[in-house]
């Protein structure tokens, strides 16, 4: 394997114009370059080639639109996580109000192992996350605030205290862990399935940590692929081979379980920032059409109507 050796600021130029792009104040691209790293805005240069294996910049495009393009990331990135923060905290809530009401506030209560599932294949999961659960209480008992206060002047620290320490990733576990009952009683609250909220907790807490980590985001491919829904037909998204092109495990699928999980209000808001940052691209480019981009998204045409359409409970067409 070839070693990638350390490229001074005016090296990462050359490559970049070796490559076809047109820096016309290199200066300016030298503290761009500095200042977001090399590495990153590089990350943004495939839409921008002549084709997969035509590796070079399409003629006149410019450094400008690479970086607006990378900016544009960023841009929808702190949108989309601070409503995906939203959606966390609201899980959170309702997952401990619930768990709280029915097995008690005191961890010796609501963490014992008969109040989840006793499906034999989960025994293990089960165990391994209440150990997490009961660490998280040890690390978390004198350092967080909240946990701390609680620990001092109570001696034990509520469900509703301790989901604020727990990862999205552990809170998408401890629900599969649930009794069906359980799980049932969370889903009513979205209108959805329990397999359906399965299949969105692991999307929703990879997005939601791809986020805070600053990677691209924007033609990011989930693993796991969403199940066809109402909002798929209503959109008249286009099928190849009887599989819908977009919506499936693509940032537009991202969209369309947002819409079932944020308020109204919130997810129009955010549908709001989110043209507006795309106008904004469209503005910035020359080489190429923003449609390039939204179709990298997985965003249709008409993707804007997902805004206006009403919800409704998302399951199997």
């Amino acid at each position: 394997m070839t070693d990638k050796h350390f490229k001074t600021l005016e090296e990462q130029i050359e490559i970049l114009k070796y490559k076809g792009l047109k820096i016309a104040n290199e200066e300016y691209a030298k503290e761009v370059l500095l200042r977001e790293n090399y590495f990153f805005i590089n990350g943004y240069r495939y839409p921008f080639f002549k084709s997969k294996d035509e590796k070079k910049f399409i003629e006149g495009t410019t450094f400008e639109e690479l970086y607006s393009l990378f900016l544009f990331d960023r841009r929808i990135r702190n949108v989309i996580f601070k409503n995906l923060l939203i959606i966390e905290n609201n899980i959170k809530s309702i997952l401990s109000y619930q768990l709280s009401k029915k097995y008690g506030y005191r961890e010796k209560d609501y963490l014992k192992a008969k109040n989840f599932t006793e499906d034999r294949m989960k025994q293990r999961q089960v165990a391994d996350l209440l150990h997490k659960m009961k660490r998280q209480i040890r690390v978390n008992g004198a350092q967080h605030t909240a946990t701390k206060h609680y620990i001092t002047n109570y001696g034990y620290i509520p469900l509703w205290i301790l989901v604020k320490v727990l990862s999205f990733g552990i809170v998408g576990e401890l629900f599969s862990i649930l009794k069906k009952d359980d799980q049932k009683n969370i889903c009513e609250l979205y209108d959805i399935s329990i397999d359906t909220m399965s299949t969105y907790l692991p999307i929703l807490a990879n997005y939601r940590n791809l986020c805070a980590h600053e990677d691209i985001l924007y033609d990011n491919k989930t693993q796991k692929e969403i199940n066809n829904t109402v909002y798929h037909r209503l959109l008249g998204i286009e099928k190849q081979e009887d599989e819908y092109i977009y919506g499936k495990n693509d940032l537009f699928a991202l969209f369309m379980i947002m819409k079932q999980m944020l308020s109204k209000e919130e997810f129009q808001s955010m549908m709001l920032e989110i043209d507006g940052y795309i106008n904004n691209l469209n503005y910035n480019l020359n080489t190429i059409s923003v449609y390039k981009i939204l179709e990298r998204m997985g965003f249709p045409r008409n993707w804007k109507d997902l805004a206006t359409i009403e919800r409704s409970r998302i399951e199997d067409e």
